[in-house]
């Protein structure tokens, strides 16, 4: 197949990550993928890494002259390589592409909804997605159930995606546990309790430093708090604030920015997902399971997909989450916890998330 990944995002989030993964997959099952990027952006960089054969058009502009610009070199893109399929992965630009679409041009749309928002519930929305879009892709059932009833999609036309995780580079590794743990002076008793993700206040980091400061205050004095992440919307020392508020900065350590993310998830005992709110796709999430680590998460997005109780709680309780992550001492509760994120993570590999975008893809071609 010839496919379009339109991935007009400017950093390399969560969005990003699941289109370019996407991108890649397909290329490497030997299809024509062309992805479509905003120039100078985190996420063409990362596209271009991989060695993902990119196009940069300016979809994002407000300016009407460009936007004219971007519309001519997107219909000279669609002449010269007759895409079957276009995947949009942002909103940005998506009513173009439905326009192009009903104009004549044969490909088949598809519009991917990698983010935790909900689209405007207008007239026009509505129509674009059920009408002029093929099919619209969610990666989680609180959005499906959104396209469904808000949004009147219908139901042969939504996708529910899941992203996928390398199973191999995320395996578990000892070796890297012990190093890790030894760099940051984790002892082979201690609890580490830690949190992969970008400091921004969505994350949820606060309310975890509480958690595990309450569990020390109330006797655990192996606990130990490992924050996996680097500046971006907040600063560490916006994090290291809340730490020494929280009386903790003895037990606490702050990864900084890593090459061998697969080994700090390793070093941990328990991942922890404490964020307020978004969490679409829940790249960490995935990760940490891989790693056969134990995981605590709030409710919010896709979670309540991939975990279950007792390790799910309500966002912002800091007393739910440390007694969440006290439960998973019991060593049956623990087991039962590990047990169920196998099975979940049996349907989460990189194989079966390429499997599900094909199949998806096949059955637009074979209406067309």
């Amino acid at each position: 197949m010839k496919i379009f990944q339109v991935i007009n995002v400017r950093w390399f989030n969560a969005t990003a990550w699941y289109a370019i993964t996407l991108s890649r997959l397909l290329a490497d099952a030997g299809h024509d993928v062309v992805v479509l990027t905003q120039a100078d952006t985190d996420a063409e960089k990362k596209a271009r890494e991989l060695g993902l054969n990119t196009v940069a058009v300016d979809l994002n502009t407000t300016n009407p002259v460009r936007f004219l610009r971007a519309t001519h070199h997107i219909i000279q893109l669609l002449r010269k390589h007759r895409p079957d399929i276009v995947n949009c992965h942002r909103g940005e630009g998506f009513f173009l592409w439905g326009l192009l679409k009903l104009v004549g041009f044969s490909f088949r749309l598809v519009r991917t909804r990698g983010d935790q928002r909900p689209p405007r519930s207008d007239a026009v929305n509505r129509w674009l997605h059920a009408k002029v879009a093929d099919a619209v892709v969610v990666t989680n059932r609180f959005m499906a159930d959104y396209f469904l009833k808000r949004m009147q999609t219908p139901g042969k036309g939504l996708w529910l995606i899941h992203g996928g995780v390398d199973m191999k580079k995320f395996a578990f590794d000892a070796k890297g546990r012990e190093a890790v743990r030894k760099e940051f002076g984790f002892g082979p008793d201690d609890q580490v309790v830690g949190l992969l993700g970008r400091f921004d206040r969505v994350k949820g980091h606060r309310e975890l430093i509480r958690a595990v400061a309450r569990l020390h205050a109330r006797g655990n004095a192996d606990i130990r708090l490992f924050l996996i992440g680097f500046d971006t919307a907040m600063t560490s020392s916006e994090i290291e604030a809340d730490i020494r508020a929280a009386n903790i900065s003895d037990i606490t350590r702050i990864s900084g920015r890593r090459d061998d993310v697969n080994h700090c998830i390793a070093a941990l005992d328990i991942g922890v997902v404490a964020s307020l709110w978004s969490e679409a796709i829940a790249r960490s999430a995935l990760e940490i399971m891989a790693a056969g680590r134990p995981l605590v998460s709030t409710d919010v997005g896709v979670m309540p997909d991939l975990v279950s109780p007792p390790v799910l709680v309500a966002p912002g309780d800091s007393d739910a989450l440390a007694e969440a992550i006290a439960q998973l001492s019991d060593e049956t509760v623990c087991k039962e916890v590990l047990l169920l994120q196998k099975r979940t993570m049996s349907q989460l590999t990189l194989e079966e998330f390429l499997k599900r975008s094909l199949n998806l893809y096949h059955s637009l071609l074979d209406d067309h």
